[in-house]
């Protein structure tokens, strides 16, 4: 790609060197941050029928309009505030700072709604090209200047104050800005298409552990019914029995505050939730006695499950302990099932009871009414298919090799979606400062 022909230092240290033709100019020159509509809950109304929407940080996604949470208000709006198409409209104030900043264009779609006080427009004539500039590192680098501890949002004086490289002629604008519409619109597809090829691998992850765990390896072997509806057939030299007679459940222990903090290893929900195998070492830490470390121990082969939860979705999550974790006790929010020996290899549980297809009988049965609540009474209830030993170490170490295979490729995708959005990132801030030619 091509660079200009001359070039002159910006005197802006992130800016760095523009074409010779270009000015560096603050904001207010071009344009005019606007801050938001501040209403009252009085003011809201059920639907666009009653009043104008409002637009708020949340109706801002990946870079996308999304209008899945609305506000609608009855009030009478200014011109000022009343949105226009080229509007670019920026999350000024957040509870998280990743998220000022972030920013669409007002399309037709969005004419004549208006937006809110945590929000504000920047409203010019040569939007096109400023869109891009507010999606590049340099407006990144500049907001974050002005984010302290104790400032967390970006005012209009603040952005009017930025500054920026450009072209006068307008026209060398909207080539700029062409170019990048379509190539940052090819690389989000490429990046859609990655993204969309892990969830398959993960859909088939799941399929192969589900068709393992609960038909075997063989697919010629004799089936029968296991009578239960969200398991189908089963391979017919498999026993099949609840839980309660597989082991032993306990709750995890409950305490006050100050119980926590320093002490013990304590297995928190969080170990269990986003671990399908214990961590070796947990960062909580728990005053327990010698008999709470007794009653609440994690031996291998011992499998927690989440119990109790404000949404269904975190409900009856396990995680399997592959070597004891000394001293340890597990919180009042787990669920211990300690199988009784010779029954269970710990890397068939592992793929087991982490299984999905368990939490269609967990959903079904339990009592939902203001928290979602896994009981030891349900969990008892849960069918265990028993293949014999030898079987599940065969079932483990397929699964092991097979998932291994996803999850590298999984791994792969995932740094090429990576290395995309760098290049992104990088292209758009090269050619809104000058140092690629593209027109």
């Amino acid at each position: 790609m091509e660079r200009y022909e001359k070039y002159k230092d910006s005197g802006v240290e992130w800016i760095g060197n523009v074409p010779s033709h270009w000015k560096i100019k603050k904001l207010k020159f071009i344009g005019e941050a606007i801050g938001g509509l501040t209403y009252s809950p009085n003011d809201v109304v059920e639907s666009s029928k009653e009043g104008k929407l409002v637009l708020r940080s949340s109706n801002i996604q990946n870079g996308k309009l999304e209008l899945s949470d609305n506000v609608y208000v009855n009030l009478e709006i200014s011109e000022k505030l009343t949105l226009k198409k080229g509007d670019i409209l920026i999350c000024s104030r957040n509870g998280s700072r990743h998220l000022i900043g972030k920013n669409i264009y007002i399309d037709e779609q969005m004419e004549g709604q208006t937006f809110g006080a945590f929000m504000m427009i920047f409203r010019t004539k040569e939007w096109r090209f400023l869109y891009q500039y507010f999606n590049s590192q340099i407006f990144s680098s500049q907001s974050s200047l002005f984010l302290s501890a104790t400032i967390n949002q970006l005012t209009s004086g603040t952005i009017n104050s930025f500054l920026i490289a450009i072209p006068d002629s307008l026209e060398e604008q909207t080539a700029i800005a062409n170019y990048l519409d379509k190539k940052t619109s090819e690389l989000d597809t490429l990046i859609s298409k990655k993204e969309k090829l892990i969830e398959l691998l993960k859909e088939e992850r799941t399929a192969i552990i589900n068709q393992a765990v609960t038909k075997g390896l063989d697919p010629d072997v004799e089936m029968k019914d296991s009578g239960v509806e969200w398991l189908g057939e089963i391979p017919a030299h498999w026993e099949a029995k609840p839980l309660r007679y597989v082991g032993n459940t306990q709750n995890g222990i409950s305490a006050g505050a100050d119980y926590f903090g320093f002490g013990f290893p304590f297995i928190s929900y969080g170990d269990v939730y986003k671990n399908p195998v214990l961590p070796k070492s947990v960062v909580g830490l728990a005053n327990s006695t010698e008999k709470d470390r007794g009653n609440f121990s994690i031996k291998r082969g011992d499998i927690l499950f989440t119990r109790t939860s404000e949404t269904v979705d975190e409900i009856g999550i396990a995680s399997i302990c592959l070597e004891d974790v000394d001293n340890a006790v597990y919180a009042g929010f787990l669920i211990r099932f300690r199988p009784n020996e010779n029954l269970l290899f710990e890397g068939f549980s592992k793929y087991y009871f982490r299984n999905n297809i368990h939490r269609i009988f967990f959903i079904k049965e339990m009592n939902i009414v203001t928290r979602a609540s896994l009981s030891q009474n349900l969990l008892k209830r849960l069918l265990v298919l028993l293949p014999s030993l030898e079987e599940q170490i065969k079932i483990s170490e397929y699964l092991d090799f097979k998932t291994k295979e996803v999850d590298t490729i999984i791994t792969k995708t995932n740094q090429e979606i990576t290395l995309l959005k760098e290049y992104k990132t990088a292209l758009v801030s090269e050619v809104v400062t000058g140092k690629l030619k593209v027109v």
